[in-house]
């Protein structure tokens, strides 16, 4: 197998341990707790999981999506976590030359992953993924796109965009339309992306937004008032915006041309 038929493969397969990692992450960082201690174990009954209970994706499979000890059904979402973040990480390694462009998409997809699931299960934006990401997106514009001067821009544009809609919001209906997790989480994402797919990612999550508010309200499953997670839109609008944004940018520029 030749090196370049062989890079689909080792991004598959780092693809599945990090998505194994992200799973504790998801599970963890809502209830508070640490990411490295206590080692994986049965959330049920508390059974510290051996190697070969731990390997991603094949493990669920080999226990029947049980655990070992006590019987209890593990969640699918284990593996379904891993199988995505492996695809994705082979869609990057596909889609960039290897690089620090390639390592900073592998990283905010990875992030993104995460806050989909926290924010759309709990309602929640960690801090301690978003303003860290803030600054691991402005560290990686020194060496690599968007360039600096976008990712500050896309930092001050995309927190304060959000911030002077959640404060117009509030002073109109005197409620608290989006969360300060919103806002940081958007500053994140215009530091890895700058400013143009940071806007790009706004316009997207937003369309999905309102195309699914709307369709609840249709189905009588939510009213006006009902509380969408944006956060799992600005996460979808990001892996979307990362790997196609500047084509979408182009394509839309055009018009003007």
């Amino acid at each position: 197998m030749t090196p370049q038929a062989a890079v689909p493969w080792v991004a598959a397969a780092f693809g599945l341990v990090i998505g194994s990692f992200l799973n504790v992450c998801i599970f963890r960082l809502p209830e508070g707790l640490s990411i490295v201690r206590p080692s994986s174990r049965c959330r049920t009954c508390g059974h510290e999981l051996a190697w070969f209970e731990n390997i991603p994706v094949i493990s669920f499979l080999a226990l029947r999506g049980r655990c070992r000890q006590c019987g209890a059904s593990i969640s699918v979402q284990y593996a379904l976590v891993e199988i995505v973040t492996a695809s994705l990480f082979v869609a990057a390694a596909l889609r960039f030359e290897p690089g620090w462009l390639l390592a900073s998409r592998v990283v905010l997809v990875s992030a993104m992953i995460v806050l989909f699931l926290i924010d759309l299960q709990h309602r929640i934006l960690p801090n301690v993924i978003t303003l860290p990401g803030i600054i691991v997106g402005f560290l990686f514009s020194l060496v690599t796109e968007p360039g600096w001067i976008s990712s500050l821009i896309g930092i001050v544009a995309g927190g304060g965009v959000l911030l002077a809609i959640a404060k117009a919001y509030y002073l109109i209906r005197r409620e608290h339309g989006l969360g300060m997790g919103d806002v940081k989480m958007l500053a994140m994402i215009g530091a890895f992306l700058g400013w143009k797919l940071m806007i790009l990612t706004l316009v997207l999550s937003s369309l999905a937004g309102s195309v699914i508010g709307v369709g609840m309200i249709l189905t009588n499953r939510g009213d006006l008032k009902y509380a969408l997670p944006f956060g799992t839109f600005l996460a979808a609008g990001t892996i979307v915006a990362s790997f196609v944004g500047d084509p979408i940018v182009r394509w839309y520029v055009g018009f003007y041309s």
